[in-house]
């Protein structure tokens, strides 16, 4: 029997092209990831603002679907939610996922009017936004407190992102 494992995905854009990393892991609180995956995209999606997830949504799919192990959870770069009812990149994730896989957004910056859960993480003083699909976002909430790290981002988040860029 497999496992579901967490995921945390990012994606890193080189003008037309962009570089997707999938970190894939057993359990919140750990440091080393089970396996890594790089997805190299030729073409992406032009920035629309409002509509983030038309350039990063197939980055981060092609990027999953690497995976040979079901997911439980995915956590993205960015929010679930922009308002109350209003998709962002996570809830497209999940409708893409065929809303049987949580995600869980972790942003660096709030957006007005999401539904989030501020989080401070370490001794900083700078919060962290949560939102969430899938998953109470009060356990969403709880799940990135837990990982991994003494700082404000966790470590497999710091690590995913410096996955992409180096990709």
């Amino acid at each position: 029997m497999e496992l579901p494992l967490l995921a945390c995905v990012d994606v890193d854009y080189r003008g037309e092209a962009a570089v997707a990393a999938a970190i894939l892991f057993l359990d919140w609180s750990t440091a080393d990831p089970l396996a890594e995956h790089v997805v190299a995209v030729e073409h992406v999606a032009p920035y629309r603002p409002g509509a983030f997830y038309e350039r990063e949504l197939p980055c981060i799919l092609a990027v999953l679907a690497r995976s040979r192990w079901p997911i439980a959870t995915v956590v993205v770069d960015g929010h679930v939610w922009l308002g109350e009812g209003v998709p962002g990149l996570g809830a497209h994730l999940h409708a893409a996922l065929g809303g049987q896989t949580p995600v869980v957004g972790v942003a660096k910056s709030p957006y007005h009017g999401a539904p989030a859960v501020t989080l401070l993480r370490g001794d900083s003083t700078r919060p962290l936004y949560v939102t969430a699909v899938g998953v109470e976002l009060a356990i969403a909430a709880d799940n990135i407190r837990r990982m991994h790290g003494p700082h404000r981002l966790p470590t497999l988040l710091k690590r995913v992102d410096r996955l992409c860029r180096d990709g």
